[in-house]
C-alpha cells in the first residue's frame, strides 16, 4: 500500500482510503531513520541535526496525519519541533534558521481537500525525492512495526518562527535598495482559503480588505482569507486560469498594480499585472533575473527548459548566464546550486532564490515583485510588454501509449540538418535561428501523456508547427 503515496517527489493520496494514520507513522519512523543516517555519514552528531522540523497545512486530516509521523519520528530518537500551522516555504527557512537535519510539511499541495500528504527537506533544505532518498524511507517506512519499535525518545517541542520568517522574506522587497517610497502599491491577493491566508497576516500585514500593511506604502486587497474550514474557495491551483479569475476581476474593479493567487501550501503564486492579465511565469522569470542582475553581475540564472527564448536572450543580453534547467524542483535547486545562480524561475510558479538557500517560496517571489515595482514608474503590463515578444502554444497534452517511443522518432521525423536538438528532458528541437520556433516534448511523471510546449516568432508560425507536431503525438485532450 505505501507504494501507491509515494510519489516522485513526495508522498501524496486520498484520506483515509489511500493515505492512512499509520501510513503517517511510517513516514516519520522512515525519515527519522533517514535523516539520522544521513547526519551519521556527514560526522554530524549534534542536538540540533537530531532535530527535525515540522508543519501542516490547514486540511481537515492535518492535525491527526501530523500527530502520527511526530509519534513515528520520536521513536526513532529524533526530536521534532513542531512549527504548526505554517506554508511550505516556512519549513526550508526552519531547517536553515535553526540548522536542523531536515523538515517535513503535512500538505498535498494544490489537490483537493480530501487529499494530503509530506513534502520531505533534508540539511539545508535540500529536497528529497525518489533518487535523493525517497526511495529508502520507503523501505524503512515498509519495515516499521510498531510491536518492534520502543517508546519514544526524542522530544517535542513547539516553536513559533513567524517573527524572524517575516523579517527574512521583508529583506527581499528592500534587497535591491529603497523600495515602496514614494510610490504607494494597491495590491490584490487571493490566499485561496488556504496557507497564504494564515502566511499573510505574520509577513505582510494584512489583516482584512484594503487594509495598510506592514511594508509602507503598501495596500492589500486581500480575497479568500479564511481557512479554518480546510476547505477552499475554488481549487488551490494558480495554473488553471478559471482558478485565477477573483484575481484578475479584483485588480481591474479595484485599478489595483498587481494581483497575486497562491496555491495551497503557498509555495507557488501566480502574478496579474495592472490591466488584469496573467503574467506568464516565464516572462516574470526574465524580468526578476533582469533586477537580479542588477545585483549581482554576470550571475547565472536558471531556468526551466519549457520557457521562452527571450529569458535565454535577455538574460545574456544583460550580462548574465543562462542556464538551462529540467522540469521539477528537484532538478531546479541541483542547478540553483552547481551554477551558483542567483535566482531561478519555473513555469510551474516556483521561484527559486540563491538568498533563500536556493529554495522556492511564494512569500518571497511576491515581495520581490514588490520591490521592483516600488522602484519602477512604469506600471507591471509595461514592463512584461517588450518580454512577451514570441508567440506561446502553452503546454499541450496528447494520450499515448508508448511515448518513449514517439519522443524517439520525433528527431528524424521533424528536425531538420540545421535543428539544435538536446535530451535534456524530453526532446527539444530548436529551429528558432532559421525558422523561427522551437518545440519540447516531455512525458508526464504520473499518466501516459506526452507534453507539448512550443514557441514560434509569429502566430502562423506556431499554428503551422501545432498542427504539424501534435498528430505525431496522439490525441489531444484537455489538461
Amino acid at each position: 500500500m505505501l507504494g501507491r503515496v509515494f510519489k516522485a517527489y513526495d508522498i501524496r493520496g486520498t484520506y483515509p482510503d489511500l493515505l492512512t494514520d499509520r501510513m503517517a507513522w511510517q513516514v516519520g519512523v522512515g525519515t527519522g531513520r533517514f535523516l539520522l543516517e544521513v547526519a551519521k555519514a556527514a560526522g554530524e552528531n549534534t542536538p540540533m541535526m537530531r532535530t527535525v522540523v515540522v508543519g501542516r497545512d490547514m486540511r481537515e486530516s492535518g492535525p491527526v496525519l501530523t500527530e502520527q509521523l511526530i509519534d513515528g519520528l520520536v521513536r526513532t530518537g529524533v526530536s521534532v519541533i513542531d512549527l504548526g500551522l505554517v506554508d511550505t516555504p516556512m519549513i526550508y527557512f526552519a531547517i536553515n534558521h535553526l540548522g536542523c537535519a531536515g523538515g517535513v510539511m503535512v500538505t498535498a499541495s494544490h489537490n483537493p481537500p480530501n487529499w494530503n500528504g509530506f513534502k520531505i527537506a533534508g540539511p539545508k533544505a535540500k529536497p528529497i525525492g525518489e533518487a535523493t532518498g525517497l526511495a529508502e524511507i520507503r523501505k524503512h517506512a515498509a519495515m516499521a512495526d510498531p510491536r518492534t519499535i520502543e517508546a519514544p525518545s526524542g522530544r517535542v517541542e513547539l516553536r513559533d518562527l513567524w517573527e524572524p520568517y517575516a523579517r527574512h522574506v521583508r529583506h527581499f522587497v528592500r534587497a535591491g535598495g529603497p523600495a515602496i517610497k514614494g510610490r504607494k502599491l494597491k495590491v490584490v491577493v487571493d490566499a485561496s482559503n488556504a496557507m497564504a491566508g494564515t502566511m499573510l497576516p505574520h509577513v505582510f500585514g494584512a489583516r482584512g480588505e484594503l487594509v495598510e500593511g506592514a511594508l509602507p506604502g503598501l495596500e492589500l486587497l486581500t480575497l479568500n482569507m479564511d481557512n479554518a474550514s480546510g476547505h477552499f474557495a475554488h481549487p488551490p491551483n494558480p495554473l488553471v486560469k478559471a482558478n485565477m479569475r477573483m484575481t484578475q476581476e479584483a485588480v481591474v474593479e479595484h485599478r489595483a498594480d498587481v494581483g497575486f493567487c497562491f496555491d495551497g501550501d503557498a509555495d507557488r503564486c501566480m502574478v496579474v499585472d495592472d490591466e488584469g492579465q496573467i503574467v506568464g511565469c516565464d516572462h516574470l522569470t526574465a524580468l526578476l533575473a533582469l533586477d537580479a542582475l542588477g545585483r549581482s553581475p554576470g550571475s547565472a540564472i536558471v531556468y526551466d527548459l519549457r520557457s521562452s527564448k527571450a529569458v535565454e536572450e535577455d538574460v545574456r543580453k544583460a550580462g548574465g548566464k543562462p542556464v538551462r534547467g529540467r522540469v521539477g524542483h528537484v532538478f531546479m535547486k541541483a542547478a540553483m546550486a552547481e551554477h551558483e545562480a542567483v535566482f531561478g524561475g519555473e513555469l510551474s510558479g516556483h521561484f527559486y532564490f540563491q538568498d533563500n538557500f536556493n529554495a522556492d517560496s511564494g512569500a518571497i517571489a511576491m515581495a520581490t515583485v514588490l520591490g521592483l515595482l516600488g522602484r519602477q514608474k512604469k506600471g507591471l503590463s509595461q514592463l512584461v510588454k517588450p518580454i512577451a515578444r514570441y508567440v506561446q502554444s502553452g503546454e499541450l497534452n496528447y494520450t499515448n501509449e508508448d511515448p518513449r517511443a514517439v519522443i524517439e522518432k520525433l528527431e528524424e521525423e521533424i528536425a531538420g540538418d540545421e535543428a539544435i536538438v538536446d535530451n535534456l528532458d524530453g526532446i527539444t528541437i530548436d529551429c528558432f535561428q532559421k525558422d523561427g520556433w522551437w518545440i519540447n516534448v516531455r512525458m508526464s511523471n504520473t499518466e501516459p501523456l506526452l507534453r507539448l510546449n512550443a514557441e514560434a516568432k509569429d502566430r502562423q508560425t506556431l499554428n503551422r508547427l501545432v498542427d504539424r507536431v501534435g498528430p505525431l503525438l496522439g490525441k489531444r485532450v484537455e489538461h
